[in-house]
């Protein structure tokens, strides 16, 4: 009996996997040894699976959507009710790394299918890693 070809994902799904496990790895990484992450903006905690993977510059800029220096988690509050609290978001940056986050945001970037499957499996094993040593929280 042949073998079945393995279906490889569509671009949209395929962007939409490597968005889910890297906002899980910013949330894990962010998150104490009782599971709890600091909202970036407003301070306040809440666990890792309620707060979300906000971004500085819109996640629509592909050229910094997954750079991790733009995102930190934030409280729904902040992230959809406020629009991601930007100018409180680029004052904890510094004046440095705002404008070069800025900068690099404008640049035109299109990935290859290639280039999200190795930023899925690179971000898939830091979760694994992450994981491991905080083994109580998840």
């Amino acid at each position: 009996m042949p073998k079945k070809r393995k279906k490889s994902l569509t671009r949209k799904k395929l962007i939409h996997k490597l968005d889910t496990i890297f906002s899980l790895y910013i949330r894990l990484k962010n998150a104490d040894h009782n599971g709890f992450c600091k909202c970036y903006t407003c301070d306040k905690k809440y666990h890792w699976k309620k707060i979300h993977c906000g971004h500085f510059m819109s996640r629509k800029n592909f050229s910094t959507r997954w750079e991790e220096d733009n995102v930190a988690t934030q409280c729904v509050g902040c992230n959809l009710f406020k629009h991601g609290e930007q100018y409180i978001f680029g004052l904890k940056l510094g004046k440095e790394l705002s404008e070069k986050l800025y900068l690099e945001s404008k640049k035109i970037v299109k990935f290859t299918d290639d280039d999200l499957n190795e930023m899925i499996e690179n971000y898939k094993q830091k979760v694994l890693v992450l994981k491991v040593k905080n083994i109580d929280i998840v």
